[in-house]
Parts: C-alpha cells; structure tokens; sequence
C-alpha cells in the first residue's frame, strides 16, 4: 500500500490507489484467453472424392446405349423424363421400371426457374420413392442434344394480360 507523507508543518496522509492488484487480475485473464483461444476453432473434415476429368464428344453422347435419366419439372407442373410426359401419380411406378433395366440409379433433375419449389420437392421425393438413389440435380440448363432429357423446344414465357 502506498502512502504519501508530506514533509510539512502538519501530518496528513493522502491516499492513493494500488493498482498492483488490478494489474495481476488483467493479466491472469490474458493468459486465460491467451489458452483458450485456439481451442475456440473448430474444424470439419470433409472427404471429397477424386475428381477425374474426361472429355466425351457428342458423337458418344448421340451412341450411349443407355442415356441418363432425366427428370424435368416445367413451370406448369408438367413432369417429363426423358422428354415422355409422365403424370404426378404414375411417376412413381415409371421410375421403377425404368431403374429396372438399368444397372445405375442415378436420376438427374432439372427445374424450370418459374416452376413451384414445394411441387418440385414432392416430384423429387416420388423420384426417391420409384428407385432414384442418387437425384443430381442440374445447375445448367439442358443443352438440345438428342436424348438430353428435356424437350429441345423453348416455349417464351407468357406476357401479363
């Protein structure tokens, strides 16, 4: 504790703070921090597969025996797979004989921008219900290659009456 005597004609002690006290809890709570701060990362360990690049031409696409299966959701509910109009209620069974004959259950969706999410997410869960392990979903839109999946034709969006 630290006291100030004057020297003077009368004896009075004038106090003073002691900040040694505050100054040793400052620092024991930097070091504190100091330790738990790189404890405070966390860290996800995500395995992603070995990407290996090939390039297909169109002529392998056009000769592919068995053509990926395609689902499209138009922006007025119509279903197709594979450019074949399907119904909402038959997609299911479609989906079953159609995964089959085939080795991969591998399904790729595609959505029109304008079509409804909530029906586009029941369409996909009638999908996993018909055989579909893995659903790709498409973020490209289709190109207008024979067997791609969609119609090749582009209807213009409707204009405000």
């Amino acid at each position: 504790m630290a006291m100030n005597m004057e020297t003077g004609g009368g004896k009075s002690v004038a106090p003073a703070m002691n900040v040694t006290p505050l100054v040793d809890v400052v620092l024991v709570l930097l070091i504190i921090f100091m330790v738990i701060t790189p404890l405070l990362t966390k860290r996800f360990w995500v395995h992603t597969p070995k990407q290996e690049k090939e390039e297909v031409t169109q002529q392998e696409i056009q000769s592919d025996p068995d053509p990926p299966l395609v689902l499209h959701v138009a922006a007025g509910g119509t279903i197709s797979v594979n450019g074949t109009t399907v119904g909402f209620d038959e997609l299911t069974e479609r989906l079953k004989r159609f995964f089959a004959a085939r080795e991969d259950h591998i399904l790729f969706f595609d959505a029109d921008a304008d079509a409804e999410y909530g029906y586009a997410v029941e369409v996909m869960d009638r999908a996993r219900a018909g055989g579909a392990v893995t659903i790709a979903t498409l973020t490209e839109g289709l190109s207008s290659a024979p067997g791609a999946g969609a119609p090749t034709d582009t209807a213009a969006p409707l204009a405000a009456p």
